[in-house]
């Protein structure tokens, strides 16, 4: 066992207020460490091959790596001597630019999410129109209570990573069709008294499972060869934004990044995209040039 686990982790969760989800992940990084470090305890450099050699990506071990040092770093303020912190440097990643949902298949999506029961329908729009129009996380959006939307004010508090608040102002269409799913809908599908916004097919708060499952079945009927997931819907939240007009400082506070660096990579896919408009529509883009000169 790793020295300072214990306080190590209840620093984490209780102290910066890291999620379940978070903690999970920094456990299974630091049992990596661990089992690595019983087998080859002088020879740290070989930590990146070991982690190639369990099959993990760039990106992947980056993680772990980051993990570890987080770790490490905890433990030289206990005291600990850690000489290892110096010689474990990140991997470089390269960045990938986020894949988004454009603003046509979003529509397929919610047109595929009709069903015959009003009730659900109304759950599985607001479920999209929340993903897509807001940009919630998948843990935001089923973490939604009731008291979370503000009709009078026109705002919704959502609970982002490391527990920390933000407010969402709605526009005015996204406001009436929570109003109205609240007012006719809901009350059809609870079965129990929950706070929960929205309601998952037994009448509960839905899991993470439940939405990536709705989706898989909305992307089925809508066509998609691939499922949509909530993260693409993100993206496309503010990838749409983006090419609106909207500025970087107010995607970043709708989508709850801590660092603007974060939001800017979306700058990225909008040059993409209007490179990819330019070849596609400008006048000369079918031009073909005869290279040879007559003398």
């Amino acid at each position: 066992m790793l020295p300072y686990w214990v306080e190590f982790f209840d620093e984490l969760q209780n102290i910066r207020g890291r999620s379940l989800n978070t903690v999970l992940a920094y456990r299974r990084d630091l049992e990596i460490w661990d089992e690595f470090s019983r087998q080859h305890k002088k020879d740290i450099a070989r930590i990146y091959t070991y982690l190639t050699e369990r099959n993990l990506s760039v990106r992947s071990q980056a993680r772990v790596i980051s993990s570890i040092r987080t770790y490490l770093r905890f433990c030289s303020r206990q005291g600990v001597k850690v000489p290892q912190l110096r010689q474990l440097k990140l991997p470089k990643v390269r960045v990938s630019l986020p894949k988004s949902i454009s603003v046509g298949e979003f529509e397929k999506l919610y047109n595929a999410c009709e069903t015959a029961e009003p009730y659900t329908t109304a759950r599985n729009q607001v479920t999209l129109l929340l993903l897509f129009g807001v940009g919630c996380r998948v843990s935001e959006l089923i973490a939604l209570d009731i008291a979370d939307f503000s009709a009078t004010e026109g705002w919704l508090k959502v609970l982002g990573k490391g527990n920390k608040e933000r407010l969402i102002p709605l526009t005015k269409y996204l406001q009436d069709e929570l109003e109205s799913y609240l007012r006719e809908a809901r009350q059809h599908l609870v079965k129990h008294k929950v706070r929960t916004l929205i309601i998952n097919d037994r009448g509960n708060r839905p899991s993470r499972v439940d939405v990536w499952r709705w989706l898989r079945s909305w992307s089925k009927t809508a066509g998609f060869t691939k499922s949509i997931s909530p993260h693409k819907l993100r993206h496309g939240c503010a990838t749409a934004l983006l090419e609106g007009g909207a500025d970087l400082r107010s995607i970043q506070v709708l989508l709850g990044h801590s660092s603007i660096q974060t939001t800017k990579i979306y700058t990225n896919v909008t040059r993409k995209k209007i490179r990819e408009d330019v070849d596609k529509h400008h006048p000369l883009s079918g031009v073909r040039i005869d290279s040879d000169v007559e003398s």
